[in-house]
């Protein structure tokens, strides 16, 4: 019954029956929830199998597949908690977004980097220095072997260093590193801002300066993702997300959306990177978890396995690859683990 009411909520019904109700095609658009199961080891808990018709969604909007799928039944009395753990989106559906523009290959091509993981750093303090000691810190990594450095999710435009002179600052050390090795470097720089029109103007700036990649906030929103995506892909920009805020969400085992659907969601709004943790490190993470979420990033073909989450059978729909970043505290000491 519970199930019956979430798939009902987020389609066609409300809390009462309505005459409208006979001007709609109900049996087609209406949800239905087909297969109810026990979760092993509780007594109250279930996981619920709900369809729903394709054309309830507006093609290529995560904004609009968002609102319907967790809009209002997230606070729907009939369940105690409810928590989205997995998502087959149809073959005809995945067709009407853009996927990532660079994916793993084409990354490697144009950093002329293979055969091994490409590696990278945050500059720490993420908060605090000034613009020149930031740049000499880019500088220092990327001399020192690394492929990337990157902005931390909270580095904006605050007071104690603008956007624009981090910009000139970091591109001089990238551009310093570059010559001193021969190799293809680069910073994340972070175009996160309060208005699409001043992420427009901080990433047309980066574009200008020749970075190879810029960088976004999960907490930007679905429609500015999907909108820098856009710009990323036109401007032959590798686009790089952290995953900031995601944990208010996916970290509570009975309530809300696990990580793994958020990967499916910005591999289809068409980032090249995201932030998809790891098993060591400062943040929580199941070894099986985690390798569900890289899976899903990587296959271009996913089958069901329960021991990593993955509830579906799905095609990708010749979306190309979102590369999944290693995050959170890890350091050479971590790597035999």
């Amino acid at each position: 019954e519970a199930a019956a009411a979430v798939a009902g909520e987020s389609s066609t019904a409300t809390w009462t029956v309505v005459w409208t109700d006979l001007l709609t095609a109900c049996d087609i658009y209406r949800a239905k929830a087909y297969r109810v199961d026990p979760v092993p080891g509780t007594n109250d808990q279930f996981f619920a199998y709900i369809a729903y018709e394709c054309d309830l969604f507006e093609e290529g909007s995560l904004a609009n597949l968002t609102a319907s799928i967790i809009g209002n039944v997230f606070g729907f009395k009939a369940v105690k908690a409810l928590r989205l753990e997995d998502m087959r989106i149809p073959f005809a559906y995945l067709k009407t977004f853009q996927g990532p523009a660079t994916g793993v290959i084409v990354e490697r091509e144009r950093l002329d980097k293979f055969g091994r993981p490409l590696l990278g750093a945050t500059v720490k303090p993420k908060l605090g220095l000034s613009g020149k000691n930031y740049g000499r810190v880019v500088y220092e990594g990327l001399r020192g072997g690394l492929d990337f450095l990157k902005d931390d999710e909270n580095i904006n435009s605050q007071p104690f260093m603008r956007w624009k002179e981090r910009f000139l600052y970091c591109m001089e050390g990238v551009n310093r590193a570059a010559a001193a090795t021969g190799e293809v470097k680069g910073s994340y720089l972070n175009v996160t801002a309060a208005t699409m029109e001043n992420m427009y103007e901080r990433a047309d700036y980066a574009n200008s300066l020749g970075t190879v990649i810029v960088m976004i906030d999960l907490v930007i929103g679905y429609t500015a993702i999907q909108t820098m995506a856009i710009w990323a892909r036109k401007a032959q920009m590798i686009l790089h997300l952290h995953r900031a805020g995601n944990s208010t969400y996916a970290r509570q085992k009975n309530h809300g959306i696990n990580f793994r659907v958020i990967c499916k969601w910005m591999r289809m709004s068409g980032v090249d990177h995201i932030h998809a943790g790891t098993v060591v490190g400062k943040l929580e993470g199941d070894p099986l978890m985690v390798r569900g979420f890289y899976n899903t990033l990587l296959l271009t073909e996913l089958k069901v396995n329960l021991a990593e989450g993955l509830f579906f059978d799905m095609d990708w729909a010749s979306l190309r690859k979102c590369v999944p970043v290693a995050s959170g505290g890890i350091h050479c000491g971590q790597m035999h683990q």
